[in-house]
């Protein structure tokens, strides 16, 4: 990494008066010259409270709109205009609204990771960290579509013993890590504790010792005695784990466990971003609005 480079990425970050968020998947050298790492919802609340002008958000493209949706008043930046979310992409308005139509009763509840259309016309939003004690506080009388993963839906719908309308999208990176993935780690190390995300199949998670969201993850090798774990999921995150955790191991499941989006992200790329002030991501109203009604009624629900 050059100091040059370096030095303008902090002189236009001061210029701007920006803020630089990456997501727990961006490249180690992303994370490294971020203001703040974690999950998409908590960075976007993170960057919602700062005195920031500019968000720049090193993440995919619904990330950047949930920024906008929080903070309307700041620019929000994406310095990969390519970089989207396949399973995001699997549901749009129309079909929810179609499927609204078919269960006119039912309470929607989208994962974060979904488009503002979505959002909107969902009653609650969701993250993979707390979509389990919210479907539990819903009421008992009410039929759940639950939108766009269907594993995480079933992994809640296990959790909760609430039967759910579940949509049929996934995430790619994590539906490529396999049963023989996780055997074959084990295999290679039989005392590591292997650590799941809620993304993956079912079959996977059968198998892990814990089904985390990422940041449950950062908690748990934190504070576990264990010294070595397996982590099945997008393998960006193991660089803050090591980072956190110099003492202990850890191991990707698959070679094949990286979402080529969140790798689109360059150190040239974020400083060509203030530079240019580029690319703008804003959600336009009454999308925005309603968008944000499903957020706040999770935090209503979930109060922290």
């Amino acid at each position: 990494m050059g100091a040059d480079i370096l030095q303008k990425l902090q002189s236009l970050r001061k210029q701007r008066n920006a803020v630089i968020l990456a997501h727990n998947y961006q490249p180690g050298l992303i994370q490294d010259i971020a203001d703040f790492t974690g999950d998409s919802l908590g960075l976007s609340v993170q960057a919602s409270k700062t005195m920031a002008e500019v968000i720049v958000f090193c993440g995919v493209r619904f990330m950047a709109e949930t920024a906008a949706i929080l903070s309307p008043q700041k620019t929000v930046l994406l310095p990969e205009p390519s970089a989207g979310c396949p399973m995001a992409d699997m549901i749009d308005a129309g079909q929810l609204a179609e499927l609204k139509s078919k269960h006119p009763d039912a309470l929607v509840v989208c994962y974060v990771n979904s488009t503002a259309e979505v959002k909107a016309l969902s009653d609650y939003c969701c993250t993979s960290s707390n979509a389990v004690e919210l479907v539990r506080r819903l009421p008992a009388n009410r039929q759940i579509i639950f939108v766009p993963d269907k594993n995480l839906g079933s992994y809640v719908s296990q959790q909760t013993g609430r039967e759910m309308i579940l949509w049929p999208g996934y995430c790619p990176t994590h539906a490529r890590i396999m049963p023989a993935d996780v055997q074959k780690a084990l295999h290679e190390h039989p005392d590591a504790i292997v650590l799941a995300h809620p993304e993956c199949r079912p079959e996977v998670r059968k198998m892990a010792h814990q089904q985390l969201s990422t940041g449950q993850m950062l908690k748990f090798a934190a504070k576990s005695p264990a010294t070595e774990f397996i982590i099945a999921t997008e393998e960006g995150i193991l660089h803050t784990l090591k980072k956190n955790n110099p003492g202990k191991r850890f191991y990707t499941v698959s070679a094949h466990a990286v979402c080529p989006n969140m790798k689109k992200i360059s150190l040239e790329k974020v400083v060509w971003s203030l530079e240019d002030m580029q690319h703008r991501v804003s959600v336009e109203e009454p999308v925005r609005t309603r968008a944000r009604r499903a957020l706040d009624r999770m935090l209503e629900v979930l109060p922290s």
